[in-house]
């Protein structure tokens, strides 16, 4: 995925200004795709002078207003193109699980401890995740873009999932070698 993409997504859910949309970025898209303020508007700026965006009508703004801006007919046909485009899976590329390969070689140190820590954030998002399923679908999405939403949440929930798995087993299998029980078989 990439932030022009992001951005036009978000600006055909909802035209909106720079600071808007960072503060969109902030409670939902930048969960997944994240991106610093300073990013977005200077990608605004870009998909501005390549037209497929534009401030919306209605006069320069005056100093303290701000600028809204949408989507034209050819950001919504690159959106169009990118969706269609066939991508293989990007590898995940989180230091965690070659910090313990590593540790298979020098040692364990106090990784346990930082697995349960990240066990423990994993836990956390997993819950935020839930509570916003809570909140924006407690009955079944009622339009195409509330599912396709709900399903990107749906697969945020279970990443987490997964990873509290995951980390949870390390956990256990790391915590019985370094008090001595030796691995598991």
């Amino acid at each position: 995925m990439s932030l022009p993409h992001a951005i036009l997504t978000a600006l055909l859910e909802k035209p909106s200004s720079g600071s808007e949309l960072t503060r969109r970025f902030d409670r939902s898209i930048g969960y997944f795709w994240s991106a610093t303020h300073q990013q977005i508007y200077r990608e605004l700026g870009k998909l501005e002078r390549a037209e497929l965006i534009r401030t919306l009508p209605g006069g320069a703004p005056t100093r303290g207003q701000k600028k809204e801006y949408e989507v034209l007919a050819a950001g919504r046909e690159e959106l169009v193109r990118w969706v269609d485009r066939r991508e293989d899976p990007k590898v995940a590329r989180d230091p965690l699980p070659l910090r313990l390969r590593a540790a298979g070689v020098v040692g364990l140190g106090d990784l346990v401890d930082e697995l349960r820590r990240h066990r423990d954030l994993h836990r956390d998002r997993l819950e935020e995740y839930r509570e916003f399923e809570r909140r924006d679908y407690p009955a079944e999405p009622a339009t195409r873009q509330e599912r396709v939403q709900w399903l990107v949440l749906r697969g945020g929930i279970d990443m987490e999932a997964g990873w509290i798995s995951w980390l949870t087993r390390a956990v256990d299998e790391l915590s019985e070698e370094a008090s001595g029980r030796g691995p598991r078989s």
